[in-house]
């Protein structure tokens, strides 16, 4: 019985963007496309689209190109699926929150407010023992920050999932205004 060695190339982090109907159930669809291939997705955000009557998500999931693109491809044939792409080949503007909760002393806290000086950080909520801080910029700099913070004793965190818009003429709005959408 052979083993498959998995190299860092075959379990890359993918990120679609996928336009639906706004409709019931579509989600459920989605998400069951992801598990029927023994894939977990790692983030999801999910939004009103541009158009009323759409919805606009966007997940992150591991997996090799070759089963990803065979997930864009199923997709695509949900019937309530407008467009989907996979932005892993691109460079999309990528934003991401997060919410971190820190226990800290008055000494602690000067401390790691120093450090999140270096990043995009705003505190919105301090009392005495905790402060609540929202971390915002690509998911890289947030992992950069949190694992900055990690030594001061992480109480609670809570992301958002990453959103991405490919920069350019939107291919999205040019199916919606031409009434085009994918079966």
């Amino acid at each position: 019985m052979s083993m498959t060695t998995l190299t860092v190339s075959d379990n890359a982090i993918h990120t679609f963007s996928i336009v639906t109907k706004d409709l019931p159930g579509v989600l459920v669809r989605i998400a069951l496309v992801f598990a029927r291939r023994g894939y977990n997705i790692e983030s999801l955000a999910v939004s009103p689209g541009a158009r009323q009557g759409f919805s606009r998500m966007t997940i992150t999931s591991r997996g090799s190109t070759q089963n990803v693109e065979q997930i864009q491809k199923q997709l695509a044939k949900l019937i309530d699926v407008v467009y989907v792409t996979d932005h892993t080949d691109h460079a999309p503007v990528e934003a991401e929150i997060a919410l971190v909760k820190i226990r800290s002393t008055s000494d602690q806290r000067a401390e790691f407010m120093r450090i999140v000086e270096n990043f995009e950080t705003q505190v919105v909520n301090e009392d005495s023992d905790t402060v609540i801080l929202r971390l915002t910029g690509n998911s890289n700099e947030l992992d950069e920050c949190i694992s900055a913070l990690g030594p001061y004793g992480i109480e609670e965190l809570t992301r958002s999932g990453k959103i991405v818009m490919d920069p350019g003429p939107s291919q999205v709005s040019s199916l919606l205004s031409a009434g085009t959408v994918l079966s």
